[in-house]
């Protein structure tokens, strides 16, 4: 079960909620069946809660959205991409600490 304040991001979404998105976007594609992916969801929660409204941070579901997958040619998950201004900014594959999303958030929130 995701966080309160993580988003669920779809196919029929993604554009208005992740590419016209005011602020960054953290998007973690996963699948239920993938071990890592539920290993890395207390992450995603705790940079949901951490950054607030400064960071949009939400899931997006490979097997119920596979449209967008392919779109971003995700290929391996978990798969985190981090988007600003409609644009991919970052892109972390696998199982990370949360550290490592810390450091590339904290980049580009210094770069606006």
């Amino acid at each position: 079960m995701a966080a309160e304040n993580v988003k669920t991001f779809t196919d029929a979404n993604f554009e208005a909620a992740v590419l016209q998105s005011p602020t960054p976007v953290v998007v973690d594609f996963w699948a239920s069946w993938c071990g890592p992916c539920v290993r890395l969801a207390p992450t995603i929660d705790a940079l949901a809660t951490h950054y607030g409204e400064r960071v949009s941070v939400g899931k997006l579901n490979v097997d119920e959205n596979m449209q967008t997958a392919a779109r971003f040619g995700i290929m391996s998950i978990p798969a985190v991409l981090v988007f600003d201004k409609g644009q991919v900014v970052e892109q972390l594959v696998g199982l990370r600490p949360k550290e490592d999303f810390v450091r590339v958030l904290d980049g580009q929130l210094g770069r606006r």
